[in-house]
């Protein structure tokens, strides 16, 4: 199982994009989303994660500005990030995690999913 992503880039602050990460296998409903983020010099962070029953969380900074959504039938998970800010510039990292351990590891799986990472650069 693999997780692309696509979607950042360069935009001004106050500026919006949306990432997207695409999932290649079919068992996708088994796992929790999230998209985490990097700042140089700084420690990855968790910015958003959905549960296997579509609820959402966030951290602080980015509530009322950022929104993770998933869709199923697609097996892809997005961010809508609106408001950004210079403060938002980081690599950002798709994740998958198996809330069900038992039939992951049935089915070979691993607990955690990553993306390749993407960039994303909020300046004017």
């Amino acid at each position: 199982v693999e997780f692309v992503e696509s979607g950042g880039g360069l935009v001004q602050p106050g500026g919006s994009l949306r990432l997207s990460c695409a999932a290649s296998g079919s068992i996708f409903n088994i796992f929790a989303v999230g998209w985490y983020r990097q700042a140089p010099g700084k420690e990855r962070e968790l910015v958003a994660l959905m549960d296997t029953g579509g609820n959402p969380k966030y951290t602080d900074s980015v509530k009322g500005r950022f929104t993770i959504s998933r869709d199923h039938a697609r097996n892809t998970f997005h961010l809508q990030m609106n408001s950004l800010k210079p403060e938002d510039t980081a690599v950002y990292y798709c994740n998958a995690h198996c809330s069900v351990q038992t039939i992951c590891t049935i089915r070979g799986l691993d607990a955690d999913y990553w993306g390749q990472g993407i960039q994303v650069t909020v300046s004017s």
